[in-house]
């Protein structure tokens, strides 16, 4: 495993840990009802399809560049890339986007989609996505159609899944931290703007893209 491979395993993970920790991208759903049927449960039973759901909206967003990479040059292709991510990161800035959900009685599909839908109006994916282009690009000197080599979309898939992993561990910490002692009510006496934070990392993504 080459440097460059070795810090974009741990920028995966620690950008696992980011999403995880954002209380919009699942744990705060998975507390809610567990606080509806008053029993840890409930929270258990709700991170494995949140992660899944994450999971399922990071490797779509690879498997679409990857597509975009058989017809576009991997320059034209970081030059998109970073430009949706700055777009992404202003619109945060200017309106958060809600995703409008019938209520809270979901079965284990629904809470999938939900997860997956959140992830990908968050624009989760997308921040990821520099990684694996850098990753590929490493490995084969494209970030392009390389992405469809056997090889490199297996190792896509196995880094999709260390970050859901490092995702569903720290949401699924935080989930039970605030259900077992903290309460919702930490979220009042503990805060800070979210948005701001994401909205500022997609850009940050976004202007690194360029430079990569």
């Amino acid at each position: 495993m080459t440097g460059v491979h070795a810090g974009s395993w741990v920028a995966l993970l620690v950008l696992g840990a980011f999403h995880g920790i954002n209380p919009a991208m699942g744990w705060l759903f998975a507390v809610a009802l567990g606080l509806q049927e008053h029993r840890r449960g409930a929270v258990f039973r709700a991170l494995m399809p949140l992660a899944a759901g994450h999971a399922l909206a990071i490797l779509a967003v690879i498997v679409i560049a990857a597509l975009a990479g058989l017809t576009v040059s991997p320059n034209y292709l970081r030059w998109a890339v970073a430009a949706i991510l700055i777009g992404v990161g202003l619109r945060f800035l200017v309106r958060h986007p809600h995703l409008r959900w019938a209520g809270m009685r979901v079965g284990m599909g629904e809470l999938t989609l939900w997860s997956f839908l959140v992830a990908s109006v968050h624009g989760a994916g997308l921040m990821v996505l520099p990684i694996f282009m850098g990753m590929s690009s490493a490995a084969h000197g494209s970030a392009g159609a390389s992405f469809l080599a056997s090889g490199t979309f297996a190792a896509a898939v196995i880094a999709t899944a260390v970050h859901a992993a490092s995702y569903l561990l720290v949401s699924a910490a935080v989930a039970l931290l605030v259900f077992e002692k903290l309460g919702i009510g930490v979220l009042r006496k503990a805060w800070f703007n979210v948005d701001l934070i994401w909205a500022t990392a997609l850009m940050g993504t976004g202007v690194a893209t360029l430079v990569m």
